[in-house]
């Protein structure tokens, strides 16, 4: 909402008096407003605390502690661990971004009792006079009161690339900067009623990324969260049953044993190494990215951009650097001094960048000495300079020259393919010296000498990211405030149209945002059908997201300045440029601290290490889970004594789940990602874990109904390992020298684990006397075969096949690096 009009006494000549200035901090006008650089500790807290994960395990290590048997609350470490791990790496995080976001103008010069003033930022108030000169950023919201061919880059805000020329009685944008000429202000709005500030708090709602892996763990603890208290009751009760009864239990305290079989049993079931190993998984993944100057703010979104199948990215600052330079000189009619005028131009210490850009192509020549007749300004779009060999006009061609003039064809040929072109021209000696009036006609009958032709320096790794973008199936939308032919005009130099997923081979071809419906699902149409978008408004921005996002894309959304905020925060994935606005870099939640477009495939790399090989490894940990819940359930409805002691399941996760999940976890892997996680997962889990539990309980209820005593224990143990490795094996394909070396290591344990006697002692178990290594084998080579069964049956799924090394797309991410 805008503030209403208000008087102004202002002298534009002296400024507010020291009175006026007190009265407006006590009135609360002053330029302060909340900042949020990055998330603030209390998200950052409440995101790793209070999660699911640690509501379960943390009531359990209650209980367990209220029980007095604190031997048994071990498990509480991997609970502090989980929720360090997380909260340290993204303070890590909030730290360093908090340090890039230093303000690039801490002061402002202000006009104060007729005296010039140096402020800091927080102390300008309303109505406060500011001179504003070239290169300064624009503090606060205000009314131009004199110009002197001020120009204002406003791209931060608007994504409009080209300054904007400033007169008196327009408006100036806090966030803005001057890059060219001089004004003065008047402060009209400050503090929070600020253009950037007012668009920067519609991005402060806290949101946590959409990570596949997190949703699908959380969905499996939910399921398991229903599955705890019924279970955990039949199993004290199962447990008081088996040491004769309620009134026994009571009288002797055996029911504190049964409560902490019946919690151990219940964090049998949760797959606390899997939620640990993904912490681990994503902190680590951070610490590489951050080698690679990628700032990941929420640990989490390394995975999501190895689900995006749509990247949105504004032209400036992703295929271009934002600066422009001289592509070619391109002489028109032999003119004495025309040279030495570029010359001139280019050496002029108050030139924008546009003049200045010409200095490569005239270093040769010396720049004669000039006076400036008029000033370049954006209103007028020329300037006229003067030297010892005549006067010179620069500036816009279609402005200086007539319309029916030959060269205008072929700036025009020159537009077309993105370049920005000026003419310099020579003047009648009677040429007027200076405009009397903002915007009046150049000089008539000017004879142009030479066509600059600039262009925006286009990155030299656009066009490789481009193509490894195309390649993997990821869709480029450009969308931009800029022109829609320059912009589609530059997207055709990087090979966009070449590269584009269509298979199209064409030129492309810019939409004028302007243009694009309202309509919901209209819109939706036209974005995803076209790639090039110019003149775009922040509100598209993030409309096109949500257009998107409802055909049911995953949109990764990169940008820069403060317009780009609201699209980045709606995105599946905001990446924000190092160089970029405080508020988009707070809400993004990956950072390019080193503003490099081309470092985003390093990222894929790494989000497709961390699903692919998570995806590997939870198999493991959920097959455990599965198994642990049908146990429970049938000891506790038959009440026998639970087949395993704790260490005995100590040593099947040491050798089957938790040592080669750690390793498989971090294998490198470029994996194509495809939809369907959880499905994968469980479809291979399951039945592996009904298997593996039907197996324990036929060798052991077969073994302890011969009273077979630790030779039942044994049996159950070395069933589970066996079959165990046995998915290890399976996940572990295809096999390579690593591979093969991690499962003969583990296999190699657990034959170390029965035959060093010290060792086999330790774990409470014995040599298998021939009856049990016969039903062990038979029973466990039947549930190995069920494994392997179940597991062809999951490569049948989409994505879940491995990707053969010679078929993998090859980037080299070293340049990232």
């Amino acid at each position: 909402m805008s503030t209403p009009p208000r008087t102004n006494t202002t002298d534009p000549g002296r400024g507010l008096s020291a009175a006026d200035v007190a009265a407006r901090v006590a009135r609360g006008e002053v330029n302060v407003a909340p900042e949020s650089s990055s998330r603030s500790l209390a998200a950052i807290i409440r995101g790793n605390l209070f999660t699911l994960f640690n509501a379960i395990l943390g009531t359990a290590l209650v209980v367990v502690l209220l029980v007095g048997s604190w031997q048994d609350a071990v498990f509480g470490f991997v609970l502090l661990s989980n929720a360090l791990i997380g909260g340290l790496t993204e303070y890590r995080a909030k730290r360093t971004l908090d340090r890039l976001a230093i303000l690039d103008a801490p002061n402002a010069t202000v006009l104060r009792d007729g005296a010039e003033q140096v402020v800091d930022l927080h102390e300008i108030v309303t109505d406060d006079v500011l001179l504003l000169r070239l290169g300064d950023q624009v503090p606060a919201d205000g009314e131009v009161l004199s110009s002197r061919g001020a120009e204002i880059d406003e791209s931060m805000l608007t994504g409009e690339s080209e300054p904007v020329g400033k007169r008196p009685g327009d408006e100036v944008l806090s966030g803005s900067a001057v890059v060219a000429g001089s004004a003065v202000v008047r402060a009209t709005r400050v503090g929070t009623e600020g253009y950037a500030n007012r668009l920067t708090a519609q991005v402060r709602r806290f949101s946590l990324v959409n990570s596949e892996l997190r949703s699908g763990i959380n969905r499996i603890l939910v399921y398991v969260s229903w599955a705890i208290v019924p279970i955990a009751a039949l199993l004290v009760w199962s447990q008081i049953r088996h040491h004769g009864g309620l009134d026994l239990a009571l009288a002797d305290g055996t029911w504190r044993g049964a409560v902490v079989s019946a919690v151990a049993g219940v964090v049998g079931m949760v797959p606390e190494g899997l939620v640990l190993l993904t912490s681990i998984n994503f902190a680590l993944a951070a610490i590489v990215l951050a080698r690679r100057k990628v700032l990941v703010q929420e640990l989490p979104a390394v995975e999501v951009l190895a689900r995006v199948d749509v990247l949105c990215l504004d032209k400036t600052g992703t295929l271009t650097d934002g600066t422009v330079g001289l592509s070619e000189l391109i002489e028109l009619t032999p003119t004495p001094g025309a040279r030495a005028a570029l010359a001139a131009l280019a050496a002029d210490p108050d030139a924008n960048a546009s003049a200045a850009a010409i200095a490569p192509g005239v270093a040769d020549v010396p720049a004669p000495a000039a006076q400036v007749l008029v000033p370049f300004s954006s209103a007028r779009k020329w300037s006229a300079l003067s030297t010892g060999e005549g006067t010179w006009v620069f500036g816009a061609p279609e402005v200086l020259l007539d319309p029916d003039d030959g060269v205008l064809a072929r700036v025009h040929e020159l537009a077309d393919t993105g370049a920005r072109v000026l003419v310099l021209a020579a003047a009648p000696a009677d040429a007027p010296t200076a405009p009397t009036v903002a915007g009046e006609a150049p000089p008539r009958d000017l004879r142009p000498a030479y066509l600059v032709v600039l262009r925006e320096h286009v990155r030299p790794d656009a066009a490789q990211t481009l193509a490894y973008f195309a390649a993997q199936g990821v869709t480029v939308k450009v969308i931009s405030g800029d022109n829609p032919a320059t912009v589609a005009a530059i997207a055709g130099l990087v090979g966009l149209g070449r590269s584009g997923t269509d298979g199209s081979d064409g030129a492309v071809t810019g939409v004028d945002a302007r243009t694009l419906p309202a309509d919901g699902e209209e819109l939706a149409d036209q974005v995803t059908r076209e790639q090039v978008f110019g003149r775009v408004t922040p509100e598209q921005k993030r409309a096109f997201v949500h257009a998107l996002q409802s055909r049911g894309h995953t949109v990764a959304m990169t940008g820069d300045g403060v317009n780009d905020a609201l699209a980045l925060k709606d995105a599946d994935l905001g990446i924000a440029m190092g160089s970029g606005a405080a508020a988009t870099k707070a809400v993004a939640r990956l950072v390019l601290l080193d503003g490099r477009f081309a470092t985003l495939p390093g990222v894929v790399d790494e989000g497709r290490r961390v699903i692919a090989n998570m995806e590997r490894v939870a198999s493991l940990f959920l097959n455990k889970t599965t198994y642990a819940v049908l146990l429970a359930i049938v000891v506790a409805i038959t009440a026998w004594p639970y087949p395993f002691l704790p260490r005995h399941l100590t040593l099947v996760g040491a050798l089957t789940i938790g040592t080669p999940a750690f390793f498989l976890a971090l294998a490198p892997t470029r994996q194509r990602y495809v939809p369907g996680f959880l499905p994968r997962v469980l479809s291979l889990s399951i039945p592996c874990g009904i298997a593996s539990a039907v197996a324990v309980l036929v060798v052991y209820g077969t073994l302890h109904a011969r009273d077979a005593g630790l030779q039942a224990n044994t049996g159950a143990t070395l069933t589970l390992v066996i079959m165990g490795l046995w998915l290890l094996g399976a996940l572990a394909r295809p096999w390579n020298w690593w591979r093969i070396l991690l499962f003969a290591a583990m296999a190699g344990g657990a034959v170390l684990a029965l035959a060093v006697p010290p060792v086999r002692t330790f774990f409470a178990l014995e040599l298998p006397e021939p009856f049990t290594a016969v039903l062990v084998a038979v029973t466990a080579g039947l549930g190995c075969l069920v494994i392997e069964l179940a597991y062809r049956r999951r490569a049948l799924h989409p994505g879940a096949a491995e990707v053969h090394p010679a078929a993998e797309v090859r980037y080299d991410i070293s340049t990232s690096r």
